[in-house]
Order: structure tokens, then C-alpha cells, then sequence
């Protein structure tokens, strides 16, 4: 089947990409407006809104954006019938909504509650002269020497602002010396200060603070000395920061990066944000400068009533010493089947019994043991090693420098391309290959976006294969923040599969008979739309069926049409769909028997599950790849069965109704693309899946500590 065939049902039957991603980001700005969430996750979820807004930007919003204005960019074909242009004017006036209520939530819902907590801003006007004196000294000796004024007149042309930089922007008049009468000027905000500046200690238990950019406001005249501040602003551009490679010629893939990466700062803009009292002249000159857009439907200028970036936000979340403005820590409880004492041969206990892992609610440690003890064991040979996001401290990577130092053959496929997260990746690649790793960055063309490591270990006189799959990457600080599965086994079949998949990422290698692993792009999608007809031939034969997927998005056009062949064969489809999904749901005659409900709550749902056939028949898997066009055709990904009918029952039975009880965190689609929040009925029970996760957890670790929670540091003392 072609990559570009039209579906066979026409565009009403599809919601729009882009906006269902919108509305993606409205739940998690429902989290922040939730009253019964702590004040520090209200605050981090305004964050996530604002940091997954700006990556939507950079990355979506550019591409359409290039595809109506560019010459000869192709149209993208979209299912749902909107052009370029129709997309983006709705983008457009959604976004624009949608801003100004995440501004509503934090003047009128979050303001008076972190008032109550004694976190107060202020302006430099409301200050003391204690909390003034402070601050200016702060100014002389910590801002001051870093900020760069920049006047903007024919001598000295406008800056190329940085990718989401904040900035002043001054109109000026002068009172003696050089300069002409009257001058526009620019000062960027320091990114390496912090952005929110406390102006007490804390002990009264109160938290006042003033913002960075309002320091640097207050000190205009010492920057412009001989000028009067007749007004200022804020603003921040955000760019085209996609990296684009498919054409370019290169010798060196990492050096390719390494300078694309320079490039992103000085993409094309599109989005600028600016102060709403600015006036309309600040605008438009930043406008003309930077080509940017502004018609009478579709404006690429975002006037915000309330501080620019509040990404700032996470500052504050950070803070230590208030774990009662924070979701209650817990500590993750060790996997099921592992033996909790000390000294387990990890080894062993994968060679009996293939192991479930469900992050974070069971730990990350035996993920990063299993690297670890292989390079510190005598008898392994080599391993190999996927890594797509790695952390900056990264235990992974680490251990496999240790096993190369140590002789042992070790490879690791390295995605260059994965997305914000290039310049670490760049970074451990060139420590890695220092060390004798044998650095692999996979395909120019394709992402490999599959989570595998493979031991290699001598067993007597033969050599026994031990394999990590999972459905989230090799990270330990996002395993604290997103639900992931994975599992351990030593099944020689998946063991074939995953050699021969590392064969084909290191030399191209492609004669080998896939037995239990579903690769992409090779036949995942075919893969995929048999298992849904089979369930469809099995309705139409009066067998029971049944179809159940977990993921992150559902966008393939023709993974939709087979699902709606099949509804129309009367299989009951459930879809737990985290952020974007194309599919309309509850259409009589169409998607009458497909649920699809999304749940945002603590952690990042993050684990992709797809179960084909009822509880008796039912094939279950794990994949690392979403139902989108990308996973299916422009990334390397791995499907994987979960065989043991122990671990099977255990996704069949507790894992899977929990998610489809949850009547507090979840949101049913309906037909238009609005999701609903659920609440419980009269006389049903309140349920909540991931705290009900939670909940197991602490029964099984009852002397469980904080653990989840990324280490949180002070406000930046003056």
C-alpha cells in the first residue's frame, strides 16, 4: 500500500492533527486549573503547557507554516481536508484561547493560592529598602557584568534574537552625549541567571520574589547611560528549530549535528510573543524585521497579559522544603518476580522466567543493573546498546564505557536525530567512541527510536543471549516521570531477532527471517492492519474479538480505516490515546463499538500496549512505536510479544481495567474531538489508576521515602 494512498472514507471522518494535539495540551492546562492537585503540581503543569507549546511551534507549527507560505514546499496531504493555510488560521485562534486561559489560571485560580502560601511577586517598586538594597547589589554584581545593551539604528543592526530568548525591548531619548535624538534598543534577559530572584530568606515562612526581567527593567538607565527610558517591553521570538537532514550530504553525521544544532538558534520565526501593554510600534518593527505574519485571521503575534515563558514556573516547583505543596513521594517498589534480597545473579533469574517491568511504580535500578553488572562481569563478551534519550548523568552510558575499557566488545546505536535532545546525545557519542565504544548513529534518513539491549555472555562452552526490550528509553530520570513497560527474557528466538536487528543498524543487514520481533519499517504497518482484520474476520464469523491500544497518538490514516472496518464488523475497540487522535469515535455506522478515552495525571503516560483477540486468544505486545505514519515508515522501531501467560494475565487483569476504571483522571472523545473529563456516577466508586498503582506500591515498600521526584533546589538566593 502506498505511504501517500487516499483513505477510502472521506475527510469528515478525521479529526485534524495539529488541533486534536492542541487539545492534548488543553488537558494538561486542566491539570493546572484542577483545585484538588497540590499548588507546586499546579504550577509544573502550567510549564509542561508552556515548554509543549513551544516545541508544537518549533517543530509543527514551522512545518505547516512552511508548506503554505513556502515556494515550492509540497502540501502535505491531510486526511481531514484542511489545507495549509485553513490549519494554521485555526492553530492560530485555538492557540490564542487557549493562552489566554492558561494566564487566567495563573492570575485568578493559582495567584491567590500561592498568595495563601506565601509566595508572593513583587515589582521592584513594592520593595523595602532592605529587599532594594539587595537587589541592586544583586544587579552590580551578578547581571550587570553579563548584559549586553544594543542599540538598533543603521550603524548597529538588530540582533538575531535567540530561539525562545527573552528579551527588552526600550525606546529611549537623549539627554547628552553621542547617539541620535531618539533610539530603539534591545537587552536580552541572561539565560544563565536564574529567571525568579527570591528577596527573603523564607523563615517567616514567607517567599517573596521579583523576576529577572524586572531587575533588569528597574536598571535601564545604568545600561543606557545618557538616555531616558521613555518605555519598555518584553518579548521572545520562537523559531523553526526542526532539524533537517534528509538532503544533506555528509561524511561525518556527528560533526552534521554538532553544526545543525548551531543552526537552530537562526531558523525562520514563527511566533512572537510580546508584553500586551507594549505598544503596537514595538510589534510591528519586530514583525517586518523578522517576516513575520499578521493578517486579519491568522496572526503570528501573541500578546500576553502576565510574565513571557513561564517555563520559570519549574523555579518554583524546585523548591525544597514544602513537600506539602507537592504530590505525596513514594519510593518504587522492586519487580514482582526479582528476588528482593542483595547479591542477585540478575542473570539467572532471566534465564528462569521472562521478567515484566511497569515504570516508575516498580523500579528503574534493575534496567541499569543488567548494563552495569554485564560490564563488570567476567563472562559477558559484548553488549549492544540502543540509546535515543539519554540523561545527563547517564548510568547507560557510563556502564558501557566501563565495558569497553575493560575489553569487552561493545556497540551502541546512538539516534543523533532525537529531537531537543541532540546536543547530549552528541556529547556521550564523542565520550563513548573516546573509550573504544563502537559508536554507531544508525540512518540519515530513519530514527532509531527502539528501546533494546543485548548481553552476549559465556555460559559454559556456549554463548547465551539476554535481551532488555522496552517501550520507553534508557533514561533513569524520565523512568521516574513516565509509565513504561519493558521486559527481561532470554527467549532464544527474540535473542535471534535482536541480534539481527542490531546487524541491520550497524552494516545494513537484512536476509534475516524475523521470528518474533516486528520491525518498522519493514513490516510493522503491514503487520499491524492484519492483526486488526483478523479481529474483524473473527466478528464477522461470530467469534469473539476484541481490540485493545494504548499510545501516545493515533494519526496513520490506514491503521483508522481498518479500525473503522472493523467497528463496522461489530469488534469492541478500546484506544487509550495520551495526546493526538485522528479517529472519531461513537459514529453510527462507522466507529459505533471504539472507545477512546486519554488520562493525564501525574506521570506522563508514556507505555504503548496492544492487545488483538479476547482474554482466552489474546496476543499482546509492546512496542515502541505509536500508530503515526513516522513510527510506521521514517524510524526503526520494535514491536514485542509479552509470551508468558503469567505475564500476559497480569496486563489482562490488573493493568488494562485499571486504566479503563479510572473515573477521576480520564476523558472520553466524543465524535466531535472533545474530550470530557469523567466523574464518578452516583454510587460509583472514585478510581484513579495511577493512584491505585501507587497505592500497591507503598503497601509492598511501607518504609517507602521520597524517590520519585527529581532533587528540587532553592529559589536562586541574592
Amino acid at each position: 500500500m502506498s505511504e501517500i494512498e487516499k483513505p477510502l472514507f472521506g475527510p469528515e471522518c478525521f479529526l485534524n492533527r495539529e488541533l486534536s494535539w492542541l487539545e492534548f495540551n488543553l488537558r494538561v492546562l486542566e491539570e493546572a486549573e484542577n483545585c484538588s492537585n497540590p499548588l507546586l503540581e499546579r504550577l509544573k503543569f502550567l510549564a509542561i503547557f508552556s515548554s509543549n507549546l513551544d516545541e508544537f511551534f518549533m517543530v509543527r507549527v514551522a512545518g505547516v507554516r512552511e508548506q503554505a507560505f513556502g515556494e515550492s514546499a509540497p502540501q502535505d496531504f491531510s486526511p481531514d481536508g484542511l489545507r495549509a493555510m485553513e490549519q494554521l488560521e485555526k492553530i492560530a485562534t485555538r492557540t490564542q484561547e487557549l493562552v489566554a486561559r492558561q494566564y487566567r489560571c495563573l492570575r485568578d485560580s493559582i495567584g491567590p493560592v500561592m498568595s495563601e502560601q506565601g509566595f508572593h511577586r513583587l515589582h521592584c517598586d513594592d520593595l523595602d529598602e532592605s529587599q532594594r538594597v539587595s537587589i541592586d547589589r544583586f544587579f552590580r554584581e551578578r547581571a550587570l557584568p553579563i548584559l549586553t545593551p544594543m542599540a538598533i539604528d543603521p550603524a548597529h543592526p538588530s540582533p538575531r534574537y535567540h530561539n525562545r530568548g527573552l528579551y527588552l525591548g526600550v525606546r529611549l531619548e537623549q539627554r547628552a552625549g553621542l547617539g541620535p535624538k531618539h533610539l530603539f534598543a534591545v537587552v536580552q534577559v541572561p539565560q544563565v541567571l536564574p529567571r525568579i530572584i527570591a528577596v527573603g530568606n523564607g523563615l517567616d515562612g514567607q517567599y517573596p520574589f521579583v523576576l529577572l526581567e524586572d531587575i533588569v527593567a528597574t536598571h535601564l538607565g545604568d545600561l543606557f547611560g545618557g538616555f531616558e527610558v521613555q518605555s519598555w517591553t518584553t518579548f521572545r521570538i520562537t523559531r523553526d528549530s526542526d532539524l533537517e537532514l534528509l538532503e544533506q550530504e555528509s561524511d561525518d553525521m556527528l560533526r552534521l549535528i554538532e553544526d545543525r544544532l548551531k543552526a537552530r538558534q537562526r531558523g525562520q520565526a514563527v511566533r512572537l510573543e510580546i508584553s500586551s501593554r507594549a505598544d503596537e510600534s514595538f510589534s510591528t518593527s519586530i514583525v517586518e524585521e523578522e517576516d513575520l505574519h499578521v493578517r486579519e485571521r491568522y496572526s503570528e503575534v501573541y500578546r500576553i497579559d502576565g510574565p513571557l515563558d513561564l517555563t520559570a514556573l519549574w523555579e518554583i516547583h524546585r523548591l525544597s522544603g514544602h513537600e506539602n505543596l507537592h504530590d505525596r513521594p513514594f519510593i518504587a517498589r522492586s519487580p514482582r518476580t526479582l528476588p528482593r534480597r542483595s547479591g542477585v545473579d540478575l542473570f539467572s533469574e532471566i534465564a528462569k522466567r521472562d521478567i515484566l517491568l511497569h515504570h516508575p511504580y516498580e523500579s528503574f535500578d534493575p534496567v541499569v543493573d543488567f548494563v552495569a553488572s554485564a560490564a563488570s562481569d567476567p563472562r559477558v563478551l559484548a553488549i549492544k546498546q540502543t540509546l535515543y534519550r539519554t540523561s545527563g548523568d547517564s548510568p547507560i552510558s557510563r556502564a558501557l564505557i566501563t565495558a569497553a575499557e575493560s575489553g569487552k566488545h561493545v556497540t551502541a546505536i546512538v539516534e543523533l536525530k532525537a529531537r531537543f535532545d541532540e546536543a547530549n546525545n552528541v556529547s556521550w557519542a564523542r565520550q563513548m567512541e573516546r573509550a573504544g565504544v563502537h559508536v554507531v548513529f544508525g540512518f540519515l534518513d530513519l530514527k532509531t527510536h527502539c528501546k533494546v539491549s543485548l548481553v552476549v555472555r559465556q555460559e559454559g562452552q556456549a554463548l547465551k543471549r539476554y535481551v532488555h526490550l522496552s517501550t520507553g528509553n534508557y533514561n533513569p530520570t524520565t523512568a521516574l516521570l513516565y509509565t513504561d513497560l519493558g521486559i527481561f527474557t532470554a527467549d532464544e528466538q527474540i535473542a535471534d531477532d535482536a541480534s539481527a536487528l542490531f546487524n541491520l543498524l550497524t552494516g545494513y543487514s537484512q536476509a534475516h527471517q524475523w521470528q518474533k520481533l516486528i520491525v518498522a519499517p519493514i513490516d510493522l504497518h503491514r503487520r499491524t492492519l492484519e492483526l486488526i482484520d483478523e479481529q474483524m474476520m473473527r466478528a464477522r464469523a461470530g467469534q469473539p474479538s476484541r481490540i485493545f491500544a494504548k499510545l501516545n497518538s493515533l494519526v496513520d490514516y490506514r491503521v483508522i480505516s481498518a479500525l473503522y472496518r472493523a467497528s463496522q464488523s461489530g469488534v469492541p475497540i478500546d484506544i487509550i490515546a495520551r495526546g493526538i487522535c485522528c479517529l472519531r469515535p461513537g459514529v453510527p455506522g462507522l466507529s459505533e463499538t471504539i472507545r477512546v478515552r486519554s488520562i493525564v495525571d501525574r506521570f506522563l503516560e508514556h507505555s504503548r500496549l496492544y492487545i488483538f483477540g479476547p482474554d482466552d486468544n489474546a496476543q499482546v505486545f509492546l512496542s515502541s512505536a505509536d500508530w503515526m505514519p513516522r513510527n510506521f515508515f521514517r524510524r526503526v522501531e520494535v514491536m514485542f510479544p509479552i509470551q508468558s501467560p503469567e505475564l500476559v494475565a497480569r496486563v489482562l487483569h490488573e493493568i488494562v481495567p485499571g486504566y479503563l476504571k479510572d473515573n477521576v483522571r480520564a476523558r472520553v472523545l466524543d465524535s466531535d474531538g472533545v474530550f470530557h473529563l469523567l466523574s464518578p456516577q452516583k454510587e460509583e466508586e472514585a478510581f484513579r489508576c495511577q493512584v491505585a498503582l501507587l497505592e500497591e506500591s507503598r503497601a509492598q515498600e511501607p518504609d517507602g521515602l521520597l524517590a520519585l521526584d527529581p532533587a528540587r533546589r532553592l529559589l536562586s538566593p541574592l
